[in-house]
């Protein structure tokens, strides 16, 4: 890199980070507000506020909106060198344009890195105080309200519980059920089920066991008061999953997916957005980056304010792009796949377009 480079990558890395920092600080006096009257009302501690919600709050919001304020301050910072002709002068002195956006990418990537690594291993960590943090001070207290719960716990069993209370971990009306093929082989009728915290098991109480041969005979077993059982089910499945998602680092995440859909369970599509999404942000970074120099390379009759402005216009019309095709993807009308790199997408194809058309 030459000293050129070095220059506007550092006004690049200046930029974003004053646009993040105060963004994200209107963001908490905002979030202080709405959250005020909760805090007061749960008598939460000074301490645990600074500490445990406002110091995750802000690695969570800074790295939410990084590519919106990348974007933002690419364009803020490339309409300046553009209005005090810096940028005629590089491209006067032989520099090509692709050359001139080498810093840009530069910087791009180094904040696409970070901000991978953060989305998938720091930031969730940091999730799970934060979001703690608001169920106890913010939220009501959680009470499960799931009424006929079916769950595939193995490829040929499923359980079945009329109601579940999540405050003593225990379900009632409990049934194992054991299929091959389209014939029920074995099925254990229980009048309830409780968490044992010591055994990390379940306790099984008042059941029964009816066991169907190829024939279909049925054998039933006589009652037994209780038993213990290790089941591919635990009482977190029914905790709060307020935000789960967010609180889970990439091995939790792609472990969580992998055990709702060997359940057959509704719901992974929020965590397969969630999966696809850190995976895509890093290049929307990079993209917008791009966008972000060359709408803004040349210089504006209108002054830099224009250009800022036409910068959070497209920002706002990424954001909608992204909203609208996470909701489509949640109802399940296109994949998550889809959904989330559909913005990338056509956003890329408007910075080729934006290339070719508009003088440099």
């Amino acid at each position: 890199m030459k000293k050129l480079d070095w220059y506007i990558l550092k006004r690049f890395l200046q930029t974003y980070f004053f646009v993040v920092l105060l963004i994200v600080l209107i963001v908490c006096v905002v979030d202080y507000t709405e959250k005020v009257d909760d805090f007061r009302k749960r008598s939460a501690p000074g301490a645990a506020i600074f500490f445990d919600y406002y110091l995750n709050f802000i690695p969570h919001w800074a790295n939410m909106i990084s590519p919106l304020m990348v974007f933002i301050a690419t364009v803020f910072l490339t309409s300046q060198l553009a209005s005090r002709s810096e940028i005629i002068a590089i491209l006067s002195s032989g520099v090509s344009f692709i050359r001139l956006l080498y810093p840009y990418v530069m910087g791009s990537l180094i904040l696409a890195a970070v901000s991978y690594y953060m989305v998938n291993y720091l930031i969730p960590k940091a999730n799970k105080t934060r979001i703690g943090f608001e169920l106890k001070y913010t939220k009501d207290a959680y009470t499960y309200t799931g009424r006929n719960v079916h769950m595939k716990l193995a490829p040929n069993v499923y359980a079945y519980l009329e109601s579940y209370n999540n405050l003593n971990n225990t379900g009632y009306k409990f049934t194992l059920e054991e299929v091959q093929g389209n014939q029920l082989r074995q099925k254990l009728s229980a009048d309830r089920i409780e968490w044992d915290t010591k055994k990390g098991k379940w306790t099984i109480y008042d059941y029964q066991v009816r066991k169907f041969d190829a024939q279909q005979n049925e054998t039933l077993s006589p009652s037994v008061a209780r038993t213990d059982s290790t089941l591919n089910m635990k009482p977190s499945d029914f905790d709060s999953d307020f935000s789960l998602f967010e609180t889970l680092t990439k091995p939790e995440l792609e472990s969580y997916i992998a055990l709702i859909q060997s359940r057959g369970a509704d719901g992974v599509q929020t965590y397969l957005l969630e999966k696809y999404t850190r995976a895509t942000r890093p290049f929307a970074i990079v993209i917008l980056t791009v966008i972000g120099v060359i709408m803004s390379a040349r210089k504006s009759r209108r002054g830099v304010g224009w250009q800022v402005a036409l910068g959070f216009i497209l920002a706002f019309v990424y954001i909608l792009f992204y909203m609208l095709a996470k909701g489509v993807a949640e109802s399940g009308a296109i994949s998550p796949v889809l959904a989330v790199w559909l913005p990338n997408i056509i956003f890329a194809g408007i910075g080729v377009l934006l290339y070719n058309t508009i003088p440099r």
